[in-house]
């Protein structure tokens, strides 16, 4: 497994992860009771994101971790992947 291939499941890890993380801990501003005029009242109150790309980051690492271990040790190839559903 190349270098490029770690990043592209970095990036792929991160990304789903981001989408994973992001609703978790949200309030709308109508919960929250005070919507801005101009937003839907469904818009985050406070999105706090750094905190949220920090969370992504970390489990996008120990994920992307997980994933290459599996497969630089041989427990998956992609011979083992059965597409076609052919014996």
């Amino acid at each position: 497994m190349s270098i490029t291939s770690i990043l592209v499941v970095f990036a792929v890890m991160w990304f789903l992860t981001l989408f994973v993380v992001l609703p978790i801990g949200q309030r709308s501003q109508e919960e929250d009771g005070n919507v801005v005029p101009g937003t839907p009242a469904g818009a985050p109150a406070e999105p706090k994101m750094k905190r949220k790309v920090i969370i992504t980051t970390i489990w996008a690492a120990i994920l992307t971790t997980i994933i290459c271990t599996v497969v630089l040790s041989g427990l998956l190839t992609v011979d083992m992947i059965d597409v076609r559903g052919v014996n």
